[in-house]
């Protein structure tokens, strides 16, 4: 199985970037072939036979990502599966891409895999990182509903069959979207334990716009995915866990203020999900009204 590494860079982390490279380049098996994205920034020095794409401006997260599938090509691709990393992470095993190769070969049905995130320093894991509602272990593996964007393995069938993420999403939930079709269309996912990413321990709310595309995001998924029946069961329980959070009233304003963008402003083709994908969601520990 060969295997392609897409990396997102915002070119301010060159030292962060080489490291993660180099940790991609040490795997055991056969090469892993890889793309750096330079999301509205140089890239930069790479070793030799690593391959660049600077975008003279910044697309977000899923339309970075976009791109570096591009550059592989999914249908007819000679690539299997490609890593999704970010280049603040690092693989600290070399026996990262030989457990994905296995974990696809072993699993005709499993389409994307999801790591495990650990501080380098601690080795602890944040609940957030563990991509299910049980997540106080986070070194059991399970099936999932949705995965860790710059953490994670996707087949290139998956992308081809079921489409790339959705770049308009710009950043947060573009994974759940991805994830939710990819479901849909009869894919599994898995958490696994085994596969390990390092990455610094930080709030996700250090990014600017994070609380508007949450928010916005949030409603853009619910309408681009459920059954319209279902689409107001899911916005209302988030909009009240949101309230039980109690975020400050600049964050809450801002978290409205994507709400009703949401809902006023394109969000894509809609494919709603079939009733036995809702079914499979609820069996797999989260039925998608949280």
């Amino acid at each position: 199985m060969r295997l392609g590494a897409v990396i997102i860079t915002m070119g301010d982390r060159p030292g962060e970037l080489r490291a993660l490279i180099d940790s991609v380049l040490r795997q055991n098996g056969d090469p892993v072939e890889i793309v750096v994205v330079g999301n509205g920034a140089p890239v930069g020095a790479v070793p030799d036979g690593v391959r660049t794409v600077e975008l003279p401006e910044n697309l977000g997260i899923p339309g970075g990502r976009n791109v570096g599938i591009e550059a592989f090509g999914t249908v007819g691709s000679d690539v299997d599966a490609l890593l999704f990393l970010d280049d603040d992470g690092l693989l600290p095993h070399t026996d990262t891409a030989e457990l994905i190769r296995g974990a696809f070969a072993a699993d005709p049905v499993l389409g994307i895999v999801s790591f495990r995130i650990t501080d380098p320093e601690t080795g602890l894991t944040q609940r957030r990182h563990v991509p299910r509602l049980r997540a106080s272990d986070p070194l059991r593996s399970s099936r999932v509903t949705t995965f860790l964007g710059g953490a994670s393995a996707v087949r290139t069938k998956v992308l081809a069959e079921v489409g790339a993420l959705p770049g308009g999403f710009f950043y947060a939930h573009e994974e759940t979207d991805l994830a939710w079709r990819a479901l849909d269309a009869g894919w599994m996912i898995d958490y696994r334990a085994d596969m390990v990413l390092n990455h610094p321990t930080m709030p996700p709310s250090r990014h600017a716009v994070y609380h508007r595309m949450v928010a916005r995001n949030r409603v853009w998924l619910a309408r681009r995915n459920l059954p319209a029946v279902v689409v107001p069961f899911y916005l209302g329980v988030w909009v009240l866990l949101t309230l039980v959070r109690r975020p400050s009233l600049s964050a809450l304003k801002a978290w409205f203020g994507g709400f009703r963008e949401g809902w006023a402003t394109p969000c894509g083709p809609r494919r709603p999900m079939k009733w036995r994908t809702v079914w499979r969601l609820t069996r797999l520990g989260r039925p998608p009204v949280i």
